[in-house]
């Protein structure tokens, strides 16, 4: 394994969404010596995202090399990494820990792991499933206390928790432009999850720019129908807004949400992490009281923010002022502090970079801590990589890419057009 300051680092990205996509090739080049380029790679699955939304995160000119669990792991065997970036869900995590300790490799990579966003659920479960990587980011002092304690709570070792920040926080401080009255509406693809809750927001939005046709109203969502991002879209708004007789002001929009809140003036949502994008800058934003403050819904993480607000409340005008003391724990305070937020990550990953080989890994959930729960996650990621290649004949192996491509054009590409023509 190379040392940072006598050779080029190499550095692989593993994500399985466009989302995770987005922080785990950003958080490689903050973390990773200067100049070490992420070599990327997709995971296949369902959530599987289009060449637009990998195109929409702007964070790449090359799109992630498309793979199987088993590819990556060939790729870690054969490729020489020297740091590995871990953008996936819990049980993912915990399954490629287990294959890159299979691989038995005289030095392993510097396994690096975290969250694209806001932890507001299976706290402990999500820790404890990627407990093992060398590295586990904390997005914020807040973030980095709870990890911790559930960690040391559970008598594992918590020494891998370092305190970084969400990677793409940055853009313009907020500078309201004359004659601009914009608000944007951050959808999320899962929270609400009901139909009424969701039209119940829709009426919302709508009913809020009928009252200010002088503002306009913006419903920037994630994915266009069909598409899958990081959580499952199963009421998508572009198809529930049909119902609707909406004014001219208000209208749906994709697209980066960086470039998005360029000209916001107002951001809303109920929970998504683009609160803490608009936060960073300054932007005003609020968070949705209207469906309770409820940790299904992800707003009860922004208890003591003084950003809670009510549609009612918003019609009015009025802005929530956010507390001071509170962004600052979020990672999002304006005192300078994320410019060097990455500073002990980096640190960390340098000094296991020049160290002697890395020790196994060892994680939490192992066959005698949850022999009853750990098999199932493993069961469910088939990542052999010892089998011979040979048991596969060229033919097999392009009908089942074939197979495979041709599910995703039916799910992505035909499935929503049979289902608008059957709405017509």
């Amino acid at each position: 394994m190379p040392s940072p300051s006598n050779a080029a680092v190499r550095v692989a990205v593993l994500a399985d969404s466009d989302t995770r996509w987005k922080w785990g090739a950003l958080t490689a080049r903050r973390i990773a010596p200067v100049g070490a380029e992420p070599t990327g790679f997709l995971l296949r699955g369902r959530a599987t995202p289009t060449a637009r939304q990998l195109a929409e995160t702007g964070v790449a000119d090359e799109p992630p090399r498309e793979v199987t669990g088993a590819d990556f792991l060939r790729a870690v065997r054969d490729e020489g990494y020297d740091v590995v970036v871990l953008a996936l869900v819990g049980g993912t995590v915990r399954a490629v820990l287990e294959g890159i300790a299979d691989l038995g490799l005289e030095r392993r990579p510097v396994i690096v792991t975290g969250y694209v966003g806001v932890v507001y659920e299976k706290l402990a479960d999500g820790l404890l499933l990627r407990h093992g990587a060398d590295v586990v980011l904390a997005n914020s002092r807040h973030d980095a206390e709870r990890f911790r304690d559930v960690y040391e709570g559970v008598g594992a070792d918590a020494s891998s928790v370092v305190e970084a920040a969400l990677p793409f926080l940055g853009g313009a401080p907020y500078a309201p432009e004359a004659g601009r009255d914009t608000l944007v509406f951050a959808a999320q693809p899962s929270v609400p999850a009901t139909r009424a809750d969701r039209m119940y927001l829709l009426r919302r939005l709508v009913g809020h720019a009928r009252l200010h046709p002088d503002r306009e109203v913006l419903l920037k969502l994630r994915s266009k129908p069909g598409e899958h991002t990081t959580h499952l879209e199963e009421l998508p708004y572009q198809k529930l807004v049909r119902d609707l007789a909406v004014p001219p002001n208000f209208r749906l929009v994709y697209g980066h949400m960086g470039e998005v809140l360029d000209r916001t003036d107002l951001l809303v949502t109920v929970s998504s992490t683009a609160a803490l994008e608009a936060l960073h800058r300054r932007i005003p934003t609020a968070i949705l009281s209207d469906l309770g403050v409820r940790e299904v819904l992800g707003n009860h993480h922004f208890v003591g923010s003084g950003l809670l607000a009510s549609f009612d409340a918003l019609d009015k005008g009025d802005r929530p002022v956010p507390d001071e003391a509170w962004l600052a724990r979020q990672g999002v305070a304006h005192d300078g502090s994320y410019d060097t937020a990455f500073d002990a990550a980096r640190e960390r990953v340098a000094a296991l970079l020049d160290g002697p080989a890395l020790p196994p890994i060892a994680p939490y959930y192992t066959a005698e801590t949850a022999p009853g729960y750990l098999p199932g996650i493993l069961a469910r990621h088939r990542l052999d990589v010892t089998a011979p290649e040979t048991r596969d004949s060229g033919l097999r192996r392009f009908v089942r890419e074939a197979a495979r491509g041709a599910y995703r054009h039916g799910v992505q590409r035909v499935a929503p057009v049979i289902r608008r023509l059957g709405e017509l």
